[in-house]
């Protein structure tokens, strides 16, 4: 489990379109690295109160910090802008497609520190960019093998090469079902508690099939087949079935793997010339919607057992 450093230049690349942002100066600023997943507004330290001011964070101009720095004189705002600066902060964004002025940005240069303008409101560019930067800070890693939406459920299917897991996810996509990624999947921790898979921009929409070669699913299948990201529900494991002597018959032990430290549900699926494994990860799919929801079959039947097996002892 590793979460990367973010840089403003991170937050900036990955998130221009959605938040409107504009380098207006100290791009040499672009590689400071932002150390807390949020931003704050430096009302008080503009104001001279710097006890905690969080200088670890982006900061924002508001129409209030806005208004307020217009009302000093230039010797007085110089003064303000120099204690902001000095702080090292990672950057600093002006919202409602405000523009600071000549003293900042020259001073912004020679401190290197990136200031951007931002069309949004400042509320909702707080809400936004704190929503990124808790993405971008996110812990994540890789799991080898590929993801499938099944009605909802988000399935990673694992096995030795060549065993049949690009069969399968590909006889799952032409069942309706989505493509979420093929061969490697990308995982990232969201809110500490659920574990999202993705795919890689470049290889996004292809998958490879042992004698075809590079598939592109969105073309041949439709849009429908694919999922840019789903969150991980169920672990599937294809193993030879010469390698599984003890098959679990009835399903009464659920079984869990960790991955960034989520305990995601693992089902083993032994393989055999002449079983449908596709409709066997679909079952699998199935059979976790309903536990997630409350029941289970196999303690239903377990339980009945169980009581018959009491009456008929009481008599």
């Amino acid at each position: 489990m590793k979460s990367e450093a973010v840089t403003v230049e991170r937050f900036y690349t990955e998130n221009t379109g959605a938040l409107g942002l504009k380098l207006v100066a100290g791009a040499g600023g672009l590689q400071r690295i932002i150390r807390e997943p949020t931003v704050n507004r430096p009302g008080l330290a503009l104001a001279g109160f710097t006890k905690y001011f969080a200088k670890h964070r982006v900061q924002v101009i508001g129409a209030a910090e806005h208004t307020f720095l217009k009302s000093l004189s230039p010797v007085d705002r110089e003064r303000r802008y120099d204690l902001l600066l000095s702080s090292k902060v990672p950057a600093i964004v002006y919202s409602r497609s405000f523009l600071p002025d000549k003293q900042l940005l020259r001073r912004a240069e020679r401190a290197r520190v990136a200031v951007f303008s931002c069309p949004l409101i400042t509320m909702k560019f707080i809400n936004m960019a704190t929503i990124a930067l808790e993405n971008l800070f996110a812990p994540r890693g890789s799991e080898m093998g590929s993801m499938v939406d099944i009605l909802g459920v988000g399935v990673i299917i694992k096995g030795e090469s060549g065993i049949g897991k690009s069969e399968c996810v590909l006889a799952l996509i032409e069942r309706g079902y989505s493509l979420v990624a093929d061969d490697i999947t990308r995982v990232v921790l969201v809110d500490g508690k659920e574990v999202v898979g993705s795919c890689a921009e470049l290889t996004r929409n292809h998958m490879e099939v042992r004698g075809i070669g590079i598939i592109n699913v969105a073309a041949m299948f439709g849009v429908k087949s694919i999922r840019t990201d789903k969150r991980v529900d169920l672990v599937v494991s294809l193993r030879s079935w010469n390698e599984v002597p003890d098959v679990d018959r009835l399903g009464l032990e659920d079984e869990y793997v960790k991955i960034l430290g989520v305990d995601i549900p693992q089902i083993t699926i032994p393989v055999k010339p002449g079983r449908d494994i596709a409709r066997l990860v679909e079952v699998a799919a199935f059979q976790t919607k309903l536990k997630a929801s409350g029941y289970n079959p196999a303690r239903e039947l377990n339980e009945r057992l169980l009581a018959q097996m009491s009456q008929k002892s009481a008599l």
